[in-house]
Formats: C-alpha cells, structure tokens, sequence
C-alpha cells in the first residue's frame, strides 16, 4: 500500500496588528523625541534666566530704540506723502490757464494766495511775490503790472465757495489801512472766491478798493485776459521802470 506523498502547507503571512508592538525603528524615533524634548528643557532651563537677567538690564534701551525706529518711519512716511503733495500743487502751478472756479475751491488758503500770485506772473508780474503770513499787514500777494503799477493783494479763501460766509467791510478797513500807507500800492485789491456783503461793496467804491468776487476770479483764471484789463478805473501807469520790491524775478 503506498502512501501519498502530501505537499507542504505554504504557510498564510501573519498579519501585523499595528501599534499592539512597537518596532525597532518606533523605539527608536521614541528614544529621539524623549532625548529632544530633554535637551530642549535643559537648554531652556539655562537659558531663559540669562534672558530674563538681559532683558531687566537692557529692556529700557530696546524700548527706546523702538520708538526711534517708529518715529523715523512715521516722519519719512510724512515727508513722502508732504513731496508728493508739494510736487502735485508744483505741477498744477504750471498751467494757470487751465484753472476754473472749481480747482480754486479746492486749494488749501495758502495755496489759494499763491494761486493769485501765479496769475499775477502769468499776466505779466514777474515779481509778484506771496507775503502772506503772520505779520503781513493785509498783504497776501504783492507784484508790479507791466505798466509799473504797484498791486496789493489780500485773499480771502471760502471752502464753502458762494455757501460760504461773505466777506464783510471790516477785512477791507485792514486792507484800505495798509495797502497804500504801508505797502506803498497803486493797485489795492480784495480777491475771494466767494461773494462780499453789501456795506463791503459800497465801502470798496468809496475808499477805491477793486473787489474780484467768484464770477470775477473765475472769469480771470479760466480766460487769458489779465486782472488789469478786468478791473474798470485803474490809475494811471507809472513812469519809469517798474519796481521789483525788493524780490527775485522768478520765470513762471
């Protein structure tokens, strides 16, 4: 009787449950983590009070140089934005003949003066000159027509253009004090873009004063006339050279 020869059992691969064992190489990275996160105290430990002791003796100087360092950015921030204010205004300046009520109404007070000195050097003033200020007498903008006529100029700027408040008679008592005994002016004249009260317009004509009001101002920014052809019952022209008082020429 012959016996049948069995063919070996292939054996079935033992499936690894995983995390129920720990391998070598999970020993290890365990082994490494709990060896980092010790050299980390340690270094922690022995460096965090020599921190602490730097901070206590040099905290004030790094707080102080923060505030420098916030300032100095603050101020450059201010001077860019002021460059690239000034040089808009500069562009502006050079094309007068394109100015209307409504750019006018838009200007700051000081750049509303020296918008009128501008038009005055467009017109032919090469010397007029923005002395407005502390301290001026009255005076805002100052220059000699090309005919020697000395003008004096006060500006009176309304952000509220024509809705503003009126220019009233006592503003034009400053001026008429001032713009001839002071000044020395031929030519003495109130420029605002808004309106004047009526008692302003009765003492201008009295005293000889020249009022330009919003429809006046816009008529001699916007148009290519100058303010001398505007305005009736001007002086005679001077003889002689006209006077530069005292200023630059400076080509517009």
């Amino acid at each position: 009787m012959t016996r049948r020869r069995h063919s070996p059992r292939t054996a079935a691969p033992r499936r690894r449950v995983r995390g129920r064992r720990p391998g070598h190489r999970g020993r290890r990275a365990q082994g490494g983590g709990a060896a980092g996160v010790l050299v980390t105290a340690g270094l922690a430990a022995v460096l965090f009070p020599q921190a602490r002791q730097w901070l206590r003796f040099h905290g004030s100087d790094i707080a102080a140089i923060a505030v420098v360092v916030l300032a100095t950015g603050a101020l450059l921030l201010l001077v860019q934005t002021g460059r690239r204010g000034a040089s808009a205004w500069a562009t502006r300046r050079r094309r007068p003949e394109g100015w209307d009520i409504r750019f006018l109404d838009s200007l700051h007070h000081t750049e509303f003066e020296e918008a009128v000195r501008d038009l005055m050097r467009r017109d032919g003033a090469r010397d007029a000159v923005r002395v407005g200020g502390a301290g001026d007498n009255g005076a805002d903008v100052k220059g000699t027509d090309p005919v020697g006529r000395r003008w004096v100029i006060q500006c009176k700027h309304r952000r509220d253009g024509a809705a503003g408040a009126a220019v009233g008679s006592p503003d034009l008592h400053v001026l008429n004090g001032t713009g001839r005994p002071v000044h020395g002016g031929d030519v003495v004249v109130l420029v605002t873009n808004g309106r004047f009260t009526a008692p302003a317009v009765k003492f201008a004509r009295s005293q000889r004063l020249h009022l330009v009001d919003r429809d006046l101002l816009n008529k001699w920014a916007s148009g290519s006339s100058p303010l001398w052809e505007l305005l009736p019952h001007l002086p005679s022209p001077r003889r002689g050279r006209p006077s530069s008082w005292g200023t630059r020429r400076l080509p517009f």
